[in-house]
């Protein structure tokens, strides 16, 4: 019996999910909750087989950083994490945390089921490149960094500083950005970023 813990935002959803799953004959629902910093303290306690983990969490938790306090101090739980956002960079920091697999909440039941065994059984399941934005995997730590801090608002030269590089090259990783994307505008990009939720500046 695959013993199972939900940490998910949306009430809802964790209801259903805590159902649905109750259905499985294999697997079970040790408990839920919807922020993650009290699903580590639940993986103290309840001592699951598998985490279900929303990146974006109550209290604007982010559940990838609480991934990794898991990973280290449970080793043995495994970790799917569950997102309704494209987010450019979540995938990556979701394999450096050391989340197990990952999945998209449209997804579909079925494919969860086949996620969450596939895990117990050592595999790791993540989205291919036709399953994510197609803007992911295009831009470098730099790029991404300066995507962050256009969408946040900031200023070419408070950017530069904080990222301690030149105006000159600041300049030309923006125009790289902007080549890569077919954007005539760091702006437009940036507002087309934060609306499709490619960029998420708080998580």
């Amino acid at each position: 019996m695959i013993k199972i813990l939900i940490v998910e935002a949306q009430t809802l959803l964790r209801d259903s999910l805590e159902h649905i799953i109750a259905e499985q004959a294999d697997m079970e629902v040790a408990g839920k909750t919807n922020s993650a910093s009290k699903g580590f303290e639940l993986c103290r306690k309840l001592k699951p087989d598998l985490v279900l983990m929303d990146i974006v969490t109550g209290n604007n938790e982010n559940g990838i950083i609480w991934t990794g306090k898991i990973r280290q101090e449970f080793p043995d739980i495994k970790i799917v994490i569950m997102t309704s956002l494209p987010e450019i960079t979540f995938i990556d920091r979701a394999r450096k945390a050391g989340a197990h697999s990952y999945i998209y909440k449209d997804s579909g039941y079925q494919h969860l089921f086949y996620v969450i065994r596939s895990t117990m059984e050592g595999g790791g399941i993540y989205p291919g490149p036709a399953d994510n934005t197609h803007f992911a995997g295009k831009f470098n730590e730099e790029e991404i960094a300066v995507i962050r801090r256009v969408c946040q608002g900031l200023s070419r030269d408070v950017i530069a500083d904080e990222l301690k590089i030149s105006e000159k090259k600041l300049k030309l990783t923006i125009t790289s950005i902007l080549d890569k994307t077919g954007f005539d505008s760091i702006m437009k990009f940036a507002i087309y970023a934060l609306g499709h939720h490619l960029i998420v500046p708080d998580v």
